[in-house]
């Protein structure tokens, strides 16, 4: 596994009572992007290392490297009383080491949407023995939810305390640091055919925790392999794979080609962004076709999403024309649904009216270059865009992920249900896509505000900018699912996509 230094290749060393977990390979744009790491590092990251809480098989809060913790009537202090146990390396989890990893975790994610999040830590404090306090400048109702991404797995001088251990031919192996250097060189890492992770469930007891009488007997050795979609489906419907993780609409339509028997696409309800994103030289140049705003608007007038979910054919699946899907939980009611009452036959006159003024202005003909990763959902959806620019006499290339091009696809889910996660995600931290620092600047106003209406109403102007900016392109919500084979034991759909390996290795929900 390059992202995390501990790759191991081949399958020499699994046997027919190891659970097998493929994950569908993310991709690397994501990551230069959006600061996340691919989904199987994040899996095995949180596999092999903890934080003070964790994630359960259903998305719930639980405790990890912290047993319990109060906070104050403020909001604004955690204290959390850390576990008996000790770092693999010998010395006992104490306030300070935690202090020291959870200061190096949160450098390690510097310019990053998720260090916009957690920027309202003002200090972390060791405290008594096994007791660590972190203060913030104002309260933050998400703030366990972001504690417990597996980013935020903490490290002891480059190793992981657990719930399960690497395991190589010499036998277990503590994790260590993701080797992040590889990864932002554009490395997918761990969506290659070679490369296989076992990770081993580490006994209660090694880790401060009760033993549990007969534990042994009941867990599963786990092995996991990243691969491509079409891959993935078709060693699982072979029977040879247990579990498929990280199914997008990229390969969706792999699911009903394929005979998969009883097992059914297990579908994760989550929230967050789908769309195009433009990118920044295409905002920046004035005499480009998508150098202007009202022309970047025109794109975005001419997609006929219901069309598309009719051919994407995924149960329930939420379009939207807002940067702020539906729904969201702190959602104000302040922006509206785009064009509501406009037809679509409407709205392309107008948009076609843009483009031609365009063209006949600087005697060029409109087009565009889309960077898609492949699969059939991709040539789906670049299918329906071909069709819908044509009505505006807009002509697109599909280009790979890594090639120059004026819209790039945005796949990523929310890591908590609120305003702020959308518009830090699409925030000025990037270096490739377009992004508005007028709405950059309502968020930052946001996060100060003295009250929960100022604030509502900051977010609200925000996501408005940066609508109006016309940057992004909403499409809909993402789309997650899983194939699960045998009994299912372990696992559970949830809100986040994250499927926690340890619950399916032991078969906790």
């Amino acid at each position: 596994m390059v992202a995390i230094g501990l790759a191991l290749s081949g399958c020499s060393l699994h046997d027919e009572h190891d659970l097998k977990v493929l994950v569908i390979g993310d991709s690397a744009a994501q990551f230069v992007e959006h600061g996340r790491w691919p989904l199987a590092a994040q899996l095995v990251h949180a596999a092999t290392t903890e934080g003070l809480v964790s994630l359960d098989s259903e998305g719930r809060i639980i405790p990890a490297l912290a047993d319990r913790w109060i906070v104050t009537d403020d909001g604004q202090s955690y204290i959390f009383r850390l576990r008996d146990g000790n770092w693999p390396d010998g010395p006992a989890i104490s306030g300070e080491s935690i202090r020291q990893a959870l200061h190096q975790a949160l450098v390690g994610l510097e310019h990053t949407p998720l260090a916009l999040d957690l920027d309202d830590i003002e200090d972390i404090r060791a405290m008594a023995g096994r007791v660590v306090e972190i203060r913030l400048r104002r309260p933050m109702p998400d703030f366990l939810q972001l504690l417990a991404q597996p980013e935020l797995g903490l490290m002891h001088h480059g190793l992981g305390a657990g719930p399960m251990a690497l395991q190589s031919s010499a036998g277990p192996a503590p994790a260590r640091a993701p080797d992040l250097a590889l990864t932002r060189s554009g490395d997918p890492a761990l969506a290659r055919d070679d490369t296989v992770a076992l990770l081993t469930p580490i006994p209660p007891e090694k880790r401060g925790l009760p033993a549990v009488p007969g534990w042994a007997g009941s867990v599963h050795r786990l092995v996991l392999r990243g691969m491509d979609g079409g891959a993935a489906v078709a060693n699982f419907a072979a029977g040879q794979a247990d579990i498929v993780l990280g199914g997008t609409l990229l390969d969706w339509p792999r699911t009903s080609r394929t005979t998969l028997g009883a097992a059914k696409p297990r579908i994760d309800p989550v929230s967050g962004l789908f769309g195009f994103a433009v990118t920044r030289p295409a905002a920046s140049a004035p005499t480009g076709l998508l150098g202007d705003p009202a022309l970047r608007e025109a794109i975005a007038m001419a997609v006929d999403r219901d069309a598309l979910a009719a051919a994407v054919a995924f149960p329930g699946w939420i379009t939207t024309t807002r940067v702020v899907p539906p729904g969201t939980a702190d959602d104000s009611g302040q922006v509206d649904a785009r064009w509501d009452g406009v037809s679509l036959a409407d709205r392309r006159k107008t948009a076609a009216q843009r483009i031609r003024a365009w063209t006949e202005h600087y005697h060029l003909t409109a087009s565009l270059r889309i960077a898609l990763p492949p699969g059939p959902g991709a040539d789906l959806l670049f299918d329906r865009l071909t069709q819908d620019l044509a009505a505006i006499s807009v002509s697109v290339t599909r280009v790979p992920e890594d090639a120059a091009a004026e819209l790039r696809l945005v796949d990523v889910v929310a890591r908590y249900p609120r305003e702020a996660w959308f518009l830090d995600e699409l925030s000025c931290t990037g270096e490739r896509l377009a992004c508005s620092p007028a709405a950059d600047a309502f968020v930052a106003r946001a996060r100060a505000a003295a009250d929960a209406a100022t604030a509502a109403g900051l977010y609200a102007q925000g996501e408005a900018t940066l609508t109006q900016e016309n940057v992004y392109i909403p499409i809909g919500v993402p789309i997650r699912w899983s194939l699960v084979a045998r009994d299912g034991a372990g696992f559970a759909t949830n809100r986040w996509g994250l499927h926690a390996l340890i619950a399916l290795a032991t078969g906790d929900r």
